[in-house]
């Protein structure tokens, strides 16, 4: 796509696959495992395909990359790869670049998954991992020392949507030799592209916005000028390609992807300011908040605040757990980024693998409940949410 182009025009047509023959106005999904050989040249058995031929559709399928196009170019990259999950997406990065004696540094505020794999199934790899503070940018560029190999960043975070200063890590970690990791899944490319602030990679799980209907699981990682060839042959080896059906309703969800975040950074903020000042709330967070410690941060670094926010409800956990299944509209059910607003309690769901005093210390309280606030009109949402927080 032309650069100048806009995000909404560049969600709708960037990557995709024109049938010249037929004409469909849509990728078509290229629902097959195999393809015929493009050739006899017995190499094609070892992945090496001439350019837009296929062979195997773990290996590369037309319905795929041209999401990945899609991907590339909203995310201001060169390429994309995609998975058939966050999950996929994330260990499989991971596995590429680090090896036993190698060392990552990540942040302590991640995603529930991501964290697990890093304590506990790394490190029998012989990988070290180091967790830093995620708000402190000094205590953080300091875990960076000679040797790290890779830093792992998150920004906005799971669940209390605090930011990282990225840029100034990602510039502190090159000087170290090390590359930069970030999982852009709250933001998306739509809020904030950090490619284009100097980091490597960028991760997104498209199971949330990207797919936005909640009917799909993805995962993508995305270079602007690091080699993904290593990447793709281990996809190829650990398995984690994505279906093509998959990637049909992937593209079919992102067409919208700027409409909907749009929609979600209105509606979140309009509903933060509403909790904010509901007597049965003891503390929000979201960084389009005037009163939100990073606020400022998140003004310079995102283009919106997305449609992710947590808070804590007064009266501690069984309050909480009142109030979320008091919901009506709002349903309780893991997983965000669709256009139905869905609410969750980080401690038995997305964080429940850490233990109660690891989340005590990261600030994650068994009151908090996690909303993705979704695309339905602000004050059904509002209505739904008072309701519940007065029953508990």
């Amino acid at each position: 796509m032309d650069e100048h182009n806009g995000l909404a025009t560049r969600s709708v047509h960037a990557g995709e696959r024109r049938d010249k023959d037929i004409g469909p106005v849509n990728t078509p999904i290229y629902q097959s495992s195999t393809f015929y050989f493009p050739t006899a040249d017995p190499r094609t058995w070892q992945g090496e395909v001439p350019d837009g031929s296929y062979i195997y559709s773990r290996y590369g399928n037309p319905t795929v990359d041209a999401v990945e196009r899609k991907i590339a170019d909203l995310e201001s990259g060169k390429r994309a790869l995609l998975f058939a999950s966050g999950m996929a997406a994330t260990s499989t990065a991971l596995l590429t670049f680090l090896e036993a004696g190698d060392r990552i540094v990540s942040q302590e505020d991640i995603y529930g998954g991501s964290y697990n794999l890093m304590r506990y199934h790394l490190p029998p790899l012989g990988i070290e991992v180091r967790f830093a503070p995620t708000a402190d940018t000094e205590a953080l560029i300091e875990a960076i020392t000679p040797g790290t190999n890779m830093v792992w960043l998150e920004s906005p975070t799971n669940p209390l949507l605090k930011l990282v200063d990225y840029p100034e890590v990602t510039k502190a970690a090159h000087e170290q030799g090390a590359m930069v990791v970030i999982d852009n899944t709250f933001a998306t490319p739509i809020n904030q592209r950090p490619l284009e602030r100097g980091v490597d990679l960028v991760m997104e799980s498209g199971t949330k916005y990207f797919g936005g209907h909640s009917d799909l699981l993805a995962g993508a990682i995305v270079a602007n000028g690091t080699d993904l060839e290593p990447v793709m042959r281990k996809r190829i080896v650990l398995g984690g390609s994505m279906d093509p059906l998959a990637a049909y309703l992937l593209e079919r969800g992102m067409k919208t992807l700027a409409l909907r975040v749009r929609c979600h950074n209105q509606n979140a903020l309009a509903i933060a300011e509403y909790l904010e000042d509901h007597p049965l709330v003891e503390r929000v967070h979201y960084p389009g908040l005037d009163r939100h410690p990073q606020h400022t941060l998140a003004a310079r670094l995102m283009s919106g605040y997305g449609g992710m926010l947590s808070f804590e409800v007064k009266g501690g956990r069984t309050a909480a757990e009142r109030t979320m299944s008091s919901m009506r509209l709002i349903k309780m059910a893991t997983s965000l980024g669709g256009v139905e607003s869905l609410v969750s309690m980080p401690l038995n769901s997305s964080h429940h693998a850490l233990p109660p005093e690891e989340r005590a210390r990261l600030g994650i309280k068994d009151s908090l409940l996690r909303l993705s606030v979704g695309i339905e009109d602000v004050e059904d949402l509002k209505e739904d949410l008072d309701q519940a927080l007065r029953t508990a």
